[in-house]
């Protein structure tokens, strides 16, 4: 854990919203929505948080962070980049041909991703399973997960939070970033949640809502998290914007995967500089 303050925090989330559009914006490929809205959250994990060392990143007792909507892995490398585990220069070479930043987090080519990800449903797994190892190797590590709310449509999620219980996996902190929309459509039009905290708690996990753009209720949230040792693994209902930070990209199902054009990128840096509204 780091001793980053709030507002510190927050400037760095406005940093790396910008990296994410920028690297976007020059591969003219990519998910600016969904980068978006999960940037606090991940700004709070990596700048706070978690227990990890840039220089060392297969260091064995380091907190793990699995994104498992890969899609959105711009924040991502936008916040691995800042930390130093690679060379910024590589954050203009996103999706190239050779470059170790894919569409998709690849762990075999990009120092700081512990998974390889993209499948929607599958990434909890993988966090349920490196929990399961922490417990047995007798690790005091953690093990991060975020889900999309969309990708709660799939089934292999719901085995994995079974599991999760099973295994008391006290260890094991799952972020839902509820920003209500996915590839073609709401959520509620897609596949209604419901009301996924109670689905949660129903599957036996200890549950926590709030506002996934408020820095200080992610932070609060995680010291109370911190503090708690019932056996029980976490999950947070974040509810997120996607799009956040970006007025005409708010709320809008068409920035799910559309990179901006020139005046479009010029528009949201400038919103970006003024800080979120």
């Amino acid at each position: 854990m780091k001793n980053t303050s709030i507002s510190k925090l927050k400037q760095i989330a406005i940093e790396l919203r910008k990296s994410a559009i920028t690297m976007i914006y020059e591969a003219q490929s990519g998910h600016p929505g969904g980068s978006l809205s999960a940037a606090d959250i991940v700004t709070a994990l990596y700048f706070k948080e978690m227990n990890i060392d840039p220089a060392n990143p297969k260091w064995e007792d380091r907190d793990r962070f699995v994104l498992s909507k890969g899609h959105v892995c711009p924040i991502l490398y936008a916040a691995l980049g800042k930390l130093g585990y690679f060379p910024k220069e590589y954050l203009h070479k996103l999706r190239q041909e050779g470059s170790i930043l894919q569409g998709h987090p690849d762990m075999k080519k990009c120092p700081g991703i512990d998974i390889s990800t993209g499948s929607l449903g599958q990434g909890l797994s993988c966090a349920v399973g490196m929990a399961i190892a922490g417990k047995r190797d007798n690790r005091d590590y953690r093990v991060f997960a975020m889900v999309g709310d969309g990708e709660c449509d799939e089934g292999q999620i719901w085995e994995a939070v079974m599991a999760g219980y099973k295994y008391k996996l006290d260890n094991l902190i799952v972020f839902v970033d509820n920003n209500k929309l996915q590839l073609d459509g709401t959520c509620d039009e897609i596949m209604p949640n419901i009301d996924l905290g109670k689905r949660f708690e129903a599957f036996g996990y200890e549950v926590f809502y709030i506002d996934g753009h408020n820095m200080e209720e992610i932070v609060a949230t995680l010291d109370k998290i911190r503090a708690s040792h019932n056996n029980l693994p976490k999950a947070i209902i974040a509810d997120t914007i996607k799009g956040r930070g970006v007025s005409f990209m708010e709320n809008q199902l068409g920035w799910h995967g559309v990179a901006p054009n020139d005046e479009e990128y010029k528009q949201a840096m400038e919103e970006l500089d003024g800080g979120l509204k």
